[in-house]
């Protein structure tokens, strides 16, 4: 029998229309990114198909599998490592593109990953999510007692990502200059009330995030860690140009948490763990990239040109 005080046991308030508000701010960030998204875009990776499968991999399958080690090598609560695999399915966000530029990257390959790994988010997700968790020896039983529904997950995100995605995309084609005057603005603002979602959430839940803190600090410390390094690793062991190397470790290493967050609420009931480490993450996910952001354009004052690859 659990005690009362298992973060296991505990659940997040999180009201309907804080949930309505969410979702909004999601599909309005899928939107800024579709607006920011141009058919030559698809047609860029489409030319770099190496470099986009890679990640692809290192994104849906090789993240989330280190995630699985992780979580079993920690020993953490069933509901905190369901949280760390569901972070790691999540899609990229605008974010990478942001701290790519930032880092003086190759910004094209960013913009490029990131359209893609969200489309092909809307079906990978959800069965990474149902496999990963499945699998988990504590997560299995949580699992099992929501009986989380993989087709259910799909429609959700599919409704958050893929419409938004696809009203963005049209608009850009039919409206170019519409939908870059309007990036300009719906990028930065959705991303700021995402922020002031997330810390309106945590101010409502003051005294449990201060008691429950402590036990997914280090797992998401070493979590973020790892997933900006999986992308730095391949891209390394693959002999990727220096500014595809910090396009690729963005595109891996940041995740769209506030998604995770929204999909916590909706199929999980709040499940303590699973928030606590989808909201922290969202935060410090941010504090760690531009660490490694500001630090990589220190060492590249010159504006990096992207580098041709073969790939």
């Amino acid at each position: 029998m659990l005690a009362p005080t298992d973060v296991d046991d505990i659940r997040i308030a999180f009201d309907s229309a804080s949930l309505t508000t969410l979702k909004i701010v999601l599909g309005a960030i899928l939107f800024g990114i579709a607006l920011d998204t141009r058919p030559a875009d698809f047609v860029a990776a489409a030319r770099r198909p190496g470099t986009i499968a890679l990640g692809v991999l290192a994104q849906f399958l090789l993240l989330p599998a280190i995630t699985f080690g992780l979580t079993l090598l920690l020993g953490v609560r069933g509901s905190v490592a369901l949280g760390m695999i569901l972070v790691a399915c999540c899609p990229p966000g605008n974010v990478s593109n942001i701290l790519t530029h930032r880092a003086r990257g190759d910004v094209a390959l960013s913009v490029s990953m990131t359209a893609v790994g969200n489309v092909l988010a809307i079906f990978l997700m959800p069965l990474n999510v149902a496999f990963w968790g499945g699998l988990h020896p504590t997560g299995q039983a949580l699992l099992t007692k929501i009986e989380l529904s993989a087709a259910d997950m799909l429609a959700e995100v599919g409704l958050v990502i893929g419409v938004p995605f696809a009203v963005g995309l049209t608009i850009a084609r039919l409206r170019p200059g519409l939908a870059k005057r309007g990036a300009r603005i719906i990028g930065p603002v959705s991303f700021l009330a995402l922020g002031a979602v997330i810390a309106v959430g945590v101010a409502n839940n003051w005294g449990i995030f201060l008691d429950y803190i402590g036990v997914v600090l280090l797992a998401v410390f070493l979590h973020d860690a790892l997933a900006l390094l999986t992308g730095y690793g391949v891209a390394r062991f693959t002999r990727l140009p220096e500014a595809s190397t910090r396009a690729m470790t963005f595109e891996v290493g940041i995740r769209n948490a506030g998604l995770g967050l929204l999909l916590v609420f909706s199929f999980f009931g709040g499940l303590g763990g699973m928030a606590l480490v989808a909201a922290w993450w969202g935060i410090w996910d941010i504090i760690a990239g531009l660490a490694v952001a500001q630090w990589w354009g220190n060492r590249t004052r010159p504006a990096a040109e992207p580098e041709v690859e073969t790939a």
